[in-house]
């Protein structure tokens, strides 16, 4: 048993609490990881303020880390103690219909499936004060180390900086593989990106990569449109600056709407606005953002029945264990500047500061 800091969240709410931890060592099937970095997810916050569906307390959240494998369980084959890895929100357990399935990166063992509050086993590797500590869809990077099952982790290059890379766990291929792989962006294309954090940057860097001729960058917060631009983004607007709603002025920019449009945000509104911004006939709509637990969202059906496509995206269509070591490798091939993301880094017992930038749009 390892004794180590983590982050603890011991009720919706409430500011993670950094305690000492007691982290059990790997059972069959399963990878003990030192984490060295992490980067916090919109997703993380949701977890905290109780809006995260099926999720338990107390709980260790985090899901963007990056680190090194301490030990094996008996076995695991695809990695060895000293390999520098990638946990996964979204396994790959390669048995499951939807793994089988080329055209499919969600997994049956994900936790919109089956909650992953606890391993497999449906037991805890963490306790705290002799009490049961839950996973968070079984990462847990706010936590010095974790325990996850071996295909809900990537082998990545040896060469890979760690405090870099960690966005590749959710934000960076996320809203990357939601233009490349989600939306399948046309060179020559129109392409509007709603909410410009760290996933609606990344779709603008994937629109950009795959040859976009406008990208239209949406927020209200002004301070996010020089980053945007230096992206990719050509036009920035604040909807609080328009006199009408934002998807009229979008259709009056482009002709007849987008081809393609992007929700990063997570709101009702926004969503509507982003599907009625592309255009009627062959336009495509992703969301990438989160609603709170529960939410339902009315649309008119006018809005579909014309031909747009409204799809979703899980963590950007990457089958997450075969595809995102080839990102790390492409970051590695200077294919992308992920690191133009990274606004702040901070030691690990700053962590509710981090939330804090977070809620504040910094």
């Amino acid at each position: 048993v390892i004794r180590c800091r983590a982050a603890v969240a011991w009720a919706p709410g409430k500011p993670l609490s950094v305690e000492e931890v007691e982290v059990a060592p790997p059972k069959a099937g399963e990878v003990r990881i030192k984490l060295v970095a992490t980067g916090i997810c919109r997703t993380d916050e949701h977890l905290l303020q109780g809006c995260f569906p099926n999720a338990e307390f107390p709980v260790i959240p985090g899901h963007e880390g990056a680190g090194i494998v301490e030990s094996i369980g008996e076995g695991v084959t695809s990695m060895k103690p000293g390999d520098k890895v990638m946990p996964l929100c979204i396994p790959q357990c390669g048995e499951c219909s939807f793994c089988q399935n080329p055209e499919s990166n969600f997994c049956q063992k994900s936790h919109i499936s089956e909650p992953q509050n606890l391993l497999p086993d449906k037991s805890s590797r963490f306790s705290c004060k002799g009490k049961q500590i839950h996973h968070f869809l079984w990462v847990s990077t706010f936590a010095e180390y974790t325990v996850v099952p071996e295909y809900a982790v990537a082998k990545i290059d040896a060469a890979a900086p760690l405090d870099k890379v960690c966005l590749f766990g959710c934000g960076f291929s996320t809203g990357y593989g939601a233009a490349i792989n989600t939306a399948k962006v046309k060179p020559g294309s129109t392409c509007a990106v709603f909410g410009l954090g760290g996933v609606g940057l990344s779709v603008v860097m994937g629109c950009k990569a795959a040859g976009a001729s406008r990208i239209i960058a949406v927020d209200i917060n002004k301070d996010k449109f020089a980053k945007a631009k230096e992206l990719g983004a050509t036009d920035c607007i604040n909807p609080r600056d328009l006199k009408k709603p934002i998807q009229e002025v979008l259709t009056e920019m482009t002709g007849q709407g987008v081809d393609y449009s992007f929700e990063a945000i997570g709101r009702e509104d926004t969503m509507i606005a982003a599907l009625a911004s592309c255009n009627m006939s062959t336009g495509v709509c992703v969301m990438i953002g989160v609603l709170d637990s529960g939410s339902k969202i009315s649309i008119d059906p006018m809005l579909l029945l014309t031909g747009r496509t409204w799809k979703g995206t899980s963590l950007g269509g990457w089958k997450t264990r075969e595809c995102i070591p080839k990102l790390v490798s492409g970051y590695l091939e200077k294919k992308f500047n992920s690191d133009l993301l990274i606004t702040h880094t901070l030691p690990f017992a700053k962590v509710n500061e981090g939330f804090e930038l977070l809620r504040a749009g910094k």
